[in-house]
């Protein structure tokens, strides 16, 4: 039998492109399987997604609650205590007012201590207690 070169070429390349679709075969097989995975996996992302967009959504609007109640908080909370800053000048005034008389009675009992004699300490005493205690009205001292 004779065979041209023209047809055994022809009969090389026939059986290369066998071989080669023999080959391709379970590549393809395996390109389509993945192919199913990834088409899965892209839904499960996409539906993923839309929960995340919808739980963020959702508690976007409960930080935004959240927000309005603390903003609301707060400003009650700085009314009150500007309305309790005039307390404490005022407890403030009155520590120092005692400290003062705490001060000013130290400086008497220094200087009634200083002096010399027992009638002379009762007469400051005495002294010290007219410009301390009320006078008594007239008609209290006529009784």
């Amino acid at each position: 039998m004779d065979i041209s070169l023209g047809a055994l070429a022809g009969l090389i390349a026939a059986v290369a492109f066998l071989i080669l679709v023999l080959f391709l075969i379970p590549v393809l097989v395996r390109t389509a399987k993945t192919m199913k995975e990834v088409s899965r996996t892209v839904a499960t992302t996409n539906k993923t997604v839309e929960q995340v967009t919808n739980n963020v959504d959702a508690l976007s609007q409960q930080v935004e609650g959240l927000l309005v109640k603390s903003n609301t908080l707060l400003n009650d909370v700085n009314g009150k205590v500007q309305t309790l800053d005039p307390v404490f000048v005022a407890a403030a005034d009155l520590g120092q007012s005692v400290s003062d008389i705490n001060t000013s009675s130290k400086n008497i009992v220094h200087r009634v201590s200083g002096f010399s004699g027992t009638a002379t300490k009762a007469g400051v005493a005495g002294t010290i207690l007219k410009k301390v205690m009320p006078k008594k009205k007239n008609s209290e001292e006529v009784k």
